[in-house]
């Protein structure tokens, strides 16, 4: 596959004028680019230190980082945590963010249940993402799930295949691709989710280890 020929609407070359991502975070918290922000809480935006070697983009935030202002902090993001521990990775060395900024959800009484993002709200969004990574230049994206994958390398990469693999678009940092850890959560079965489980923590391994060619 010509994954030059793949570049998603994050690396598309329109940037936000901000030099820090402090600077980007404040332009964003008015941001109305797509009907999100209507039943949201707040933006969530991205998280971690100024200059890292990794960003890992998810797809967007849940309940409770629409009610913190966090990104990975609800069951998602502590079983993130988890594995990236497992798999020697400390996330000091990474940030991370989310394609779409708002939570979009359905309400069920009084829960909120997470509703996927469509590809219009995933393009129009990644244009932060793209903001942010031309901030942070990192040396390597880690992509969980399908989402994330759609917005850094289009429609043509697809997550199955490329799971696990690390792809190189050109001029543009290395994407690992891996499953989002919410998919886990989802698993009933214990055997299949202890080996799901072992093979994204394998991923994140790859990152953990990666070093520029």
């Amino acid at each position: 596959m010509n994954i030059a020929a793949s570049v998603g609407p994050a690396l598309a070359p329109e940037v936000a004028n901000a030099e820090s991502i402090a600077e980007l975070r404040h332009q964003a918290e008015g941001c109305t680019r797509c009907d999100l922000y209507r039943n949201a809480t707040q933006i969530v935006f991205g998280e971690g230190p100024g200059k890292v070697e990794i960003v890992v983009v998810g797809e967007q935030p849940g309940d409770r980082e629409d009610l913190t202002g966090r990104p990975f902090v609800g069951p998602a993001g502590n079983l993130l945590d988890r594995c990236l521990e497992e798999a020697g990775l400390d996330r000091e060395r990474c940030y991370v963010t989310n394609v779409v900024k708002h939570f979009k959800f359905t309400p069920r009484g009084k829960r909120r249940l997470h509703a996927k993002p469509n590809a219009g709200e995933i393009r129009r969004c990644a244009w932060w993402l793209g903001a942010e990574l031309n901030i942070l230049r990192p040396k390597l994206i880690v992509a969980l799930g399908a989402s994330a994958l759609y917005a850094l390398l289009g429609p043509k990469v697809k997550l199955t295949p490329e799971r696990g693999h690390i792809l190189y678009p050109a001029n543009r940092p290395p994407v690992l691709v891996t499953i989002h850890p919410s998919y886990l959560l989802r698993i009933r079965d214990e055997a299949d989710r202890d080996r799901q489980h072992r093979n994204f923590v394998s991923d994140l391994h790859k990152a953990a280890e990666f070093r520029p060619e």
